[in-house]
């Protein structure tokens, strides 16, 4: 076992097929464990490199392998695909993953820690209630449209959903309106849930220095503050500001060929969620350039005269990424440049 220099592992829920390949990429082991043999065999295993894709459970794994010695790294499954082989097994995978953690270029995943994970799981509890809300209110609004009444769109009016029926002066069965009721009251407790939820993130980012710091800058709040100290791990893990924004998604795609460079949309690439945060975070100071906007000086102003609106929100969210990184980097809060 000592003659392993790293360690494949293709995740499961119960099974885990292992690789370990020596320093001259030979494979020396292949076996296939449970969970609870896993956990022993890397205990017993000298200090290696132990590599997996970033999946379900791996973050939890990469910290009981940092906590046993070992130097944990996480993939990001599309970098792994390229190096499977042939048809596609457990096995054939595990060494997929040994043979692209020991590439001298790959990009591997920061581990979270426990406190991230859970930031991470209170925003993925809030944005299901969220769903469940949004079908809840197209369900009521499907429903009424059968008797011939269409409901308006907006919380207030499903707020007010049986004063809207009344002034309707339309008659429902009464059954229906038990229905409704049942269904209405599903509805304001999805909409307690998310309010829970909320105060959840405004205590954590109350309580966490980075949280707050990254509140000092315009368009950023509870959300984005707190799912950026759960996302990005450590702003070690970006080299600049814009690392961090192409990282988000936030750059233009490139399909250039020939020396030709030829820009195309936004990539969209990496974390979904958190990119939507800062979109959102940049339409709202738009709709406030006479104060927030204001802070950004003449190149918002200029860029709002002569690029659409969908651009000038999406080259302001870049902005504020970058500006996120800085803050984490600096652990200084932001200050607006002076305006002459």
């Amino acid at each position: 076992m000592s003659s392993i220099q790293i360690l494949g592992i293709d995740l499961g829920k119960h099974s885990f097929h292992v690789v370990g390949h020596n320093h001259l990429g030979k494979e020396v082991l292949r076996k296939k464990y449970s969970r609870n043999q896993l956990i022993s065999f890397i205990a017993k295993l000298e200090p290696t490199i132990i590599a997996f894709e970033a999946c379900g459970g791996s973050h939890w794994l990469a910290r009981k392998c940092i906590d046993l010695g070992h130097q944990a790294k996480l993939i990001p499954p599309q970098y792994v695909k390229p190096y499977v082989k042939g048809n596609k097994n457990d096995f054939i995978d595990a060494a997929a993953i040994a043979e692209a953690a020991s590439r001298p270029s790959m990009r591997f995943v920061a581990v979270k820690t426990e406190d991230a994970q859970v930031i991470a799981t209170i925003h993925r509890i809030r944005d299901g209630y969220i769903k469940e809300r949004t079908a809840c209110m197209s369900r009521i609004g499907a429903i009424l449209l059968e008797f011939g009444l269409s409901l308006p769109k907006g919380h207030a009016k499903m707020k007010a959903l049986f004063q809207w029926l009344a002034e309707q002066n339309e008659e429902l069965p009464p059954s229906l309106l038990n229905e409704l009721c049942s269904i209405h009251e599903h509805y304001s407790y999805l909409s307690q849930q998310i309010k829970k939820q909320d105060i959840k993130l405004h205590d954590i980012s109350e309580n966490n220095e980075l949280a707050r710091l990254l509140k000092t800058i315009p368009g950023i709040g509870d959300l984005t503050s707190t799912l950026c100290i759960a996302d990005v791990s450590s702003s070690n893990n970006f080299v600049n500001g814009r690392n961090m924004a192409a990282w988000l998604g936030l750059v233009p795609r490139q399909f250039s060929t020939g020396g030709k460079p030829k820009l195309l949309g936004v990539s969209k690439r990496g974390n979904k969620q958190l990119r939507t945060l800062f979109v959102h975070g940049a339409r709202a100071v738009l709709s406030r350039p006479d104060t927030t906007g204001k802070v950004f000086g003449q190149w918002l102003v200029n860029l709002r005269a002569t690029k659409p609106f969908n651009v000038v929100v999406v080259a302001l969210a870049n902005k504020l990424a970058r500006i996120a990184w800085a803050v984490l980097q600096h652990r200084q809060a932001f200050k607006a440049a002076k305006q002459p």
